[in-house]
């Protein structure tokens, strides 16, 4: 099992960085690895994603929601995994956002990808990959 933590600064208000956080279906702009995420009702959503050269699909529930401060997850069939985000306020203007995320990778290509770091490098460069999706010169929804 991995334990990974992530956290990364950004130049917007606690209240934006959760609103683009919570729009799942846009993951796949600043998520490496997943091809769509679809919300079917209340807080389940389908997740297709490629991991190894191989094409996974599996459900996840939202277990718990604050807004502006953190959303909670776990898987429900296919891949195991759960986390949570926190959303931290710095200033008026600047937040910090904590992905703390525990995966039990499957079969040998992700065991290997998880003892070689994989994972965690996938984790840290989302978190970046976030940052330019969020800040005013990126591409984040206004919506």
């Amino acid at each position: 099992m991995s334990e990974i933590i992530e956290t990364v600064e950004v130049d917007v208000p606690v209240t934006a960085a959760y609103a683009q956080w919570t729009r799942f279906e846009e993951f796949p702009a600043f998520m490496e690895g997943v091809d769509k995420v679809v919300r079917t009702d209340g807080g389940h959503m389908v997740w297709t994603i490629e991991i190894g050269g191989q094409k996974r699909e599996f459900e996840a529930v939202v277990t718990e929601q604050v807004p502006g401060e953190r959303v909670a997850w776990k898987t429900t069939d296919g891949v195991t995994h759960a986390g949570v985000v926190t959303f931290h306020h710095i200033s008026d203007t600047r937040s910090r956002i904590t992905l703390q995320l525990k995966t039990v990778p499957e079969g040998v290509v992700e065991q290997l990808g998880d003892k070689l770091g994989l994972v965690q490098a996938r984790a840290k460069g989302d978190m970046k990959r976030f940052k330019a999706f969020v800040e005013p010169s990126g591409n984040a929804s206004t919506a």
